[in-house]
């Protein structure tokens, strides 16, 4: 189990880190990069577990919060061959971007938490 684990984390860690790349063309880059960073650093150190549970659980918080945020007024999907005609369409695939983030942040607080019970 524990190397699924790590090949969770290592798979997020190249997800969130090209989600860094793409954000170069995105008209608020430099905000998206720091917050993809903050996740890609987040799964780093989850496969070194340098990180407390609670740490990955506040995580979780921040990005739903990015998630209600940035979810936009009118849903209008995601899909890439519309590229970022509208507001709504870029918003919308900054909130997912964020709820994918916080589901993966709730993984890692979990699994940190099991394994630190199971060693009591």
């Amino acid at each position: 189990m524990e190397t699924f684990f790590k090949i969770f984390a290592i798979v997020f860690t190249l997800l969130f880190g090209y989600a860094i790349v793409v954000q170069f063309n995105d008209p608020d880059a430099l905000k998206w990069i720091l917050i993809y960073l903050a996740a890609a650093v987040a799964s780093i150190l989850f496969i070194l577990k340098k990180l407390k549970s609670s740490i990955y659980f506040l995580l979780t918080i921040f990005f739903l919060v990015l998630f209600f945020m940035y979810w936009p007024e009118t849903y209008e999907g995601v899909q890439l061959d519309h590229g970022m005609k509208t507001v709504n369409i870029e918003e919308g695939r900054e909130s997912l971007g964020s709820l994918i983030a916080a589901i993966v942040m709730l993984v890692y607080g979990l699994r940190t938490r099991f394994l630190n019970k199971s060693k009591v």
